[in-house]
């Protein structure tokens, strides 16, 4: 059995059979539980909601680092939309200094706004950085988010980021990226990583791994992910299967695991 540790399943409204399709889609393939990701005050409500619809399917609050600053909500706003049965964590949030220019300190002030909710909720952070390591790192480390915990999702990060947030007990969770030819690095991070603290996710729509890479991604792909990993670390999927699924059920302890 797998875990899509992230998923913006709202997303595939739009494709054949909708959203019950790719729900059915991923029962088929063993995936037996999705996290889907909230990016802004819409999608919010969109999760949530899927989450009510679905029992093997839960949600998160939290705006996008590159939504624009009018979008944010405060560290009150979190914590009351958090205040709800299948909302089990804070984010997507973090720091983004590639798609957004200028002065970014309101970005870097919404992140606080977020570490702070998670705390105040005890709910893991689902964190986002590109182009941002240092401070990303510098401000989970400063604003102490090891008491809340979380998650480095799409890792695409060195080594020494890798360990940073090890440190601080985050978990890293590796997507399609790492299946692709370019990614050498990353994988020669995720051959280092402790076997307990990997998680997989497909980040659907994007980033479709391979052998489907370029096609709308979606959960029943996340397979491919372990596979990829279960080939590269000279384990088998079996084992990569159930240590990534025992994490994400270690990190989200109220999450009904038979669901």
């Amino acid at each position: 059995m797998y875990i899509d540790s992230h998923c913006h399943l709202n997303l595939l409204v739009d494709q054949p059979g909708g959203i019950a399709a790719m729900v059915a889609e991923a029962n088929e393939n063993n995936i037996e539980h999705i996290l889907c990701i909230a990016i802004d005050k819409s999608s919010i409500d969109e999760v949530r909601q899927l989450a009510e619809n679905y029992p093997h399917l839960t949600a998160s609050v939290g705006i996008h680092p590159n939504v624009e600053e009018a979008g944010t909500l405060t560290t009150e706003q979190l914590v009351e939309l958090a205040d709800h049965p299948k909302v089990i964590a804070i984010g997507e949030t973090g720091l983004d200094y590639f798609r957004s220019e200028g002065d970014l300190s309101w970005q870097r002030e919404r992140f606080r706004y977020h570490i702070e909710a998670a705390k105040q909720t005890s709910k893991p952070l689902i964190i986002h950085t590109r182009e941002a390591r240092e401070d990303t790192m510098t401000m989970l480390e400063q604003e102490n988010a090891r008491e809340a915990g979380g998650i480095i999702h799409c890792f695409t990060e060195n080594w020494e980021t890798a360990k940073r947030a090890l440190d601080i007990g985050f978990y890293i969770s590796l997507s399609g990226i790492v299946t692709f030819k370019s990614a050498r690095e990353l994988q020669d991070v995720a051959k280092k990583l402790p076997l307990d603290r990997i998680l997989i996710e497909t980040d659907a729509p994007y980033l479709a791994p391979e052998p489907h890479r370029g096609k709308t991604n979606k959960p029943a792909y996340v397979k491919h992910v372990a596979a990829f990993l279960a080939e590269l670390r000279g384990e088998s999927e079996e084992v990569i299967a159930a240590a990534t699924t025992e994490n994400f059920y270690r990190l989200f302890p109220t999450v009904n695991k038979a669901a």
